[in-house]
C-alpha cells in the first residue's frame, strides 16, 4: 500500500464516503463573498450544490439576469478558487 499525505488521505476518504459534495457546498457558502463579490453575496438568499450543479437563489431580478449572463465565467471562477472542477453548471432561481 502506498503512502499518502494526510491531505490526500482525507480527500480519498471524502470521495469514497460521499462527503465531498456536501463539503464543497459548505466551502462555497462560507467563501461566497470572496468568490462572487460583496454585492452578489449580499443579495444571494441561498446556495445549493447537487451533482456538480450550483443553484443560486436570489429575489433580485437584475441579479438573476446578471448571473445568467455570466454563468460560464462564474463556473470558471468558482472552480479556480476551489482548485478543482467541482461545478459544471449553474441554475439561478
Amino acid at each position: 500500500m502506498g503512502q499518502y499525505s494526510i491531505g490526500e488521505a482525507i480527500q480519498m476518504l471524502m470521495q469514497k464516503s460521499g462527503w465531498k459534495p456536501k463539503a464543497t457546498e459548505i466551502r462555497i457558502r462560507q467563501e461566497w463573498e470572496q468568490i462572487a463579490g460583496k454585492t452578489i453575496a449580499k443579495y444571494t438568499r441561498e446556495l445549493k450544490v447537487f451533482n456538480g450543479t450550483l443553484t443560486i437563489y436570489t429575489d433580485v431580478a437584475p441579479l438573476k439576469q446578471e448571473l445568467n449572463l455570466g454563468k460560464q465565467q462564474l463556473i470558471k471562477t468558482i472552480n479556480e478558487y476551489l482548485g478543482e472542477t467541482a461545478i459544471t453548471e449553474i441554475i439561478v432561481k
